[in-house]
């Protein structure tokens, strides 16, 4: 891994994935995203998010591992990482929230590293 690369500081550490876990996945994926942002960007990092979630559910439960979640969380991380303080607030709330669903109390850094320290 690079010396720049935030996932060098994952600590990996197995999920317990439930079937509760995953009916919260889906009632996530639900769920209106992102309402304090404009319609495009709602639009844009919406459907990027439901994305993460869909891969979420179905994957975590073979693949249930922090920094496998982590990974998943990349794509839209870098799709944000220069952004606006509120989109990336936006995004950085909700791959909070699949985290908590998740069991997961840090993200060791990759948040910070590309949302600014939120």
């Amino acid at each position: 891994m690079a010396d720049d690369d935030p996932f060098r500081f994952v600590e990996d550490a197995p999920l317990f994935v439930v079937p509760r876990t995953l009916d919260a996945l889906r009632a996530f994926r639900m769920a209106p995203r992102l309402e304090g942002l404009h319609d495009d960007e709602r639009a844009r990092l919406g459907s990027a998010i439901d994305d993460v979630a869909d891969r979420l559910i179905a994957d975590v439960a073979a693949r249930p591992t922090k920094f496998w979640v982590l990974k998943q969380f990349q794509p839209v991380l870098e799709a944000v990482r220069y952004d606006d303080t509120e989109v990336r607030d936006g995004v950085g709330t909700e791959l909070e929230d699949l985290m908590e669903i998740l069991g997961i109390e840090s993200s060791d850094g990759v948040l910070a590293y590309y949302l600014g320290g939120i």
